[in-house]
């Protein structure tokens, strides 16, 4: 569900190319630690430091060109799974999708571990969930597999052309 505060409570409030959805990210020290997802009428805010402002210019740069690798240094917090998990998806390129069960072969796992292991992630976008889809139909997305954080996983494959249906 999508978070609505009009005062800033993200250490940065960013657009995003979709309409009613911008990013609140919170950091620890210089490490990306936090993404959600927020609606439209939270104002936007910028980052203080240089470091948060350079990782806040590589996530707009993905609006504009969804090809461009993220290099923002992450603060991944989870167990040693989750963390195997969250570094695979960061090696699935853009454009690209993989099934659960196909990521969790390629762990030696199960399906049903990854499908975790995407849904407590919290840095969608940068540690990409989104390519992570069922064996027919799109799987789930924070959480949910229904309503509108379902749009958000749609809009980002199309943004990154490995998603055809409108």
């Amino acid at each position: 569900m999508l978070a609505s505060h009009t005062q800033c409570n993200f250490a940065a409030v960013i657009e995003t190319p979709w309409s009613g959805i911008k990013l609140g990210l919170d950091f620890s020290d210089k490490l990306l630690c936090r993404i959600d997802f927020l609606s439209a009428d939270v104002n936007t805010c910028q980052p203080l430091s240089a470091s948060q402002q350079q990782i806040t210019a590589q996530l707009s740069h993905y609006f504009s060109d969804p090809f461009s690798r993220f290099e923002i240094p992450l603060d991944l917090k989870g167990t040693a799974f989750q963390v195997r998990v969250w570094n695979a998806l960061c090696r699935i390129p853009a454009g690209e999708t993989l099934s659960y069960g196909e990521l969790a072969d390629h762990l030696g796992s199960s399906a049903r571990a990854v499908g975790n292991a995407c849904r407590v992630n919290k840095i969608p976008v940068v540690v990409p969930c989104h390519r992570v889809v069922a064996k027919s139909g799109l799987g789930g997305f924070m959480g949910q597999r229904h309503g509108h954080e379902l749009s958000i996983k749609r809009c980002l494959l199309q943004h990154e052309q490995a998603l055809d249906e409108a």
